[in-house]
């Protein structure tokens, strides 16, 4: 098959979509399928990936927002586009204006929505979380949801990362969700890797000795990750207890969370990690990964983090919560620093070593992402055989 992804999310300095991009690039050819994906960019270019994969640009102006991210502005050469590339199956990865002009395509492929972001978690939810009920804004956002069950009319599958969102939109009128969990990249992310010299040195960042808990956060400096509210809830549960906090990442929000954090001894700064292994290293060499966003699509970081035999302390929705069910972590209630900081304590004054022996336990059972991609593409042949009734 010849999969072409008409994805708006995707940017060289991207975070997990560029991650799941790249790796779609190398696993489709290696499971015999032809894949490109069609993103907004700087100019117009072809970057080939290889033999069967390759990226399409289309030169666009930047999203106001947010610069490093650019939107299709327009249709015709984007339908052209599509058109040149002749797809068997055609995916479109955003919620917002793409996947309407994708489904206006005249041709007769297959499509998908590719549900990369959760705009009402991750804005809605998270603006008027605090004085509404989620029914009462779903009720005031009913605009978006009819904007979603006109793309399920328009679409043959939408495809989900996690339980909370795809059982969000089957509730909400949806009839073609699957859901399809990510997983990490096989043979990278170990508990072998962990290395206790190296704890006791992010510790020492951290002003504390060998004997604290060290939580690690994992992800860009944005608004809807809530690492503010994560560092209310560190300092809280760290006023009687030795608890250490390494936040790694960038993004926009940088200066000023690091200001929020008013110079803690405890907390301590860490730049992206572009090797993949350094990464898995440190995320074996922590006591437990923090997180606070409950609008993760992926939670592709925790994945990784259990792979890493590495305990979660998660929100209990979005794609984090899946894998923070499991022994050994800890569930507390989203957009909650107090909830947040039980759930530390908990994990604090607990056994800390057999809740890494349970994890350790259950990292050989996480889902790699080979196995996310054979389950998109048995999906998809699916789609396309005859049998399969295709939306007017």
């Amino acid at each position: 098959m010849k999969i072409v992804d008409v994805c708006a999310f995707y940017t060289p300095r991207g975070g997990g979509v560029k991650t799941y991009v790249e790796r779609k690039l190398a696993a489709g050819p290696e499971q015999g399928q032809e894949i490109v994906i069609i993103a907004p960019g700087e100019e117009n270019g072809v970057e080939e990936w290889g033999e069967g994969a390759r990226i399409v640009t289309i030169k666009a102006p930047h999203f106001p927002l947010d610069s490093n991210y650019f939107y299709f502005n327009d249709i015709a050469v984007l339908h052209a586009a599509i058109s040149a590339e002749n797809p068997d199956i055609l995916e479109a990865s955003s919620p917002w204006r793409s996947p309407s002009l994708v489904a206006r395509w005249q041709g007769n492929a297959p499509r998908a929505l590719i549900m990369h972001s959760d705009p009402l978690s991750a804005y809605a939810y998270r603006w008027f979380g605090r004085i509404l009920e989620q029914s009462t804004i779903d009720r005031h956002f009913e605009w978006f949801w009819r904007h979603l069950r006109r793309l399920d009319a328009q679409y043959d599958s939408v495809v989900c990362a996690n339980t909370d969102l795809a059982n969000r939109l089957i509730e909400g009128g949806l009839t073609k969700v699957v859901t399809n969990p990510m997983g990490v990249e096989a043979g990278i992310f170990t508990p072998q890797l962990r290395d206790e010299g190296l704890r006791a040195r992010l510790l020492e960042r951290c002003a504390l000795g060998p004997e604290a808990t060290l939580l690690l956060g994992v992800g860009r400096h944005a608004p809807e990750k809530r690492w503010p509210m994560v560092i209310d809830a560190v300092m809280a549960a760290s006023y009687d207890r030795p608890v250490g906090l390494v936040l790694l990442g960038d993004g926009r929000e940088r200066a000023r969370i690091m200001r929020y954090a008013k110079g803690n001894p405890h907390i301590h700064f860490l730049s992206p990690l572009s090797n993949r292994i350094e990464l898995a290293q440190l995320l074996a060499s922590g006591d437990a990964l923090i997180h606070g966003c409950e609008a993760e699509t992926f939670g592709m970081v925790a994945a990784e983090a259990r792979a890493s035999g590495l305990p979660l302390i998660a929100p209990d929705r979005g794609g984090v919560a899946d894998h923070a069910r499991g022994a050994g972590s800890q569930l507390y209630t989203a957009n909650s620093s107090a909830s947040a900081a039980r759930a530390i304590r908990r994990f604090v004054d607990g056994d800390r070593v057999k809740a890494r022996r349970a994890t350790v336990a259950d990292s050989a059972h996480v889902r790699t992402m080979d196995q996310h991609f054979a389950d998109l593409f048995s999906h998809y042949r699916e789609l396309r055989a005859p049998s399969a009734r295709r939306v007017a």
